[in-house]
């Protein structure tokens, strides 16, 4: 780190767990985060802000009026914009060190497969059950940690797949890919602003403990908030030895 660096990220130092070993490894790293909405905007803006060296945006859709009731990385001069290029600004102005690299595209498993090799760690801030099925399974295959987040009215999970450890399940053990889902939008549900803040934010929180090998990760754990009552209720997950994705049920490919 040059004098700059160590003056930027002084707070992060002074901490015993992070230090400068730990930011070191942050400003080395590579997050790839799928969904420039109202999770993938403090996911990434916090992990930008943290001086995480590399960040790949994904995301097809483009900035809406309504969208910026939460989606804090867009702005009103942006509307209209791809969310990833006005996603891309945000995070300049921010910490101009960080490289971007923006994608406009809808999420595969082709894509995510190929942007996962070369990442160190995905965020699921889609909004979508094809999305998330999509990049667990890359997750798995490349054997990657996956910070996964989701927000809808007043609540909102979040947990940790990590196919490096043995007992860590994937979503898919937790949501199978065989079950009928009826996707809920917040265009017909509603969502509460500081709702994805809350989320968001403990996503990168998550995210920057793993790439800096510090404090527990909320691996085999699901954490559930209602904000409505301000209620935090954790839930134990299972691995499942059938699953189609990451256990002997797997398929072959």
């Amino acid at each position: 780190m040059d004098d700059r660096q160590l003056l930027r990220y002084s707070r992060h130092l002074l901490l015993e767990d992070l230090g400068v070993e730990g930011q070191q490894k942050l400003l080395a790293a590579h997050a790839l985060i799928v969904g420039a909405g109202g999770l993938g905007s403090p996911v990434a803006l916090y992990l930008a802000s943290a001086g995480i060296g590399r960040l790949t945006l994904v995301d097809d859709d483009a900035v809406d009026l309504t969208n910026l009731q939460r989606q804090i990385m867009h702005t009103e001069a942006r509307i209209g914009q791809p969310k990833i290029e006005s996603a891309r600004q945000a995070i300049a102005a921010l910490n101009p060190d960080v490289s971007v690299r923006a994608i406009a595209r809808r999420a595969d498993l082709n894509l995510l497969d190929e942007l996962l090799a070369d990442a160190d760690i995905a965020l699921d801030c889609s909004d979508n059950f094809a999305t998330r099925q999509a990049l667990n399974r890359a997750s798995v295959r490349r054997r990657k940690p996956l910070v996964s987040g989701a927000a809808i009215g007043f609540d909102g999970q979040l947990t940790v797949y990590d196919p490096r450890v043995s007992d860590s399940p994937c979503y898919a053990c937790v949501f199978p890919p065989t079950t009928a889902v009826e996707e809920v939008r917040c265009a017909t549900m509603g969502v509460f602003a500081p709702l994805v803040g809350v989320i968001g934010s403990l996503q990168a929180a998550e995210a920057l403990k793993l790439l800096a090998g510090i404090g527990t990760a909320l691996t085999g754990r699901l954490l559930m908030v209602d904000t409505r009552c301000t209620e935090f209720t954790e839930v134990r997950l299972r691995r499942q030895p059938g699953c189609p994705v990451c256990g002997s049920g797997a398929d072959e490919e």
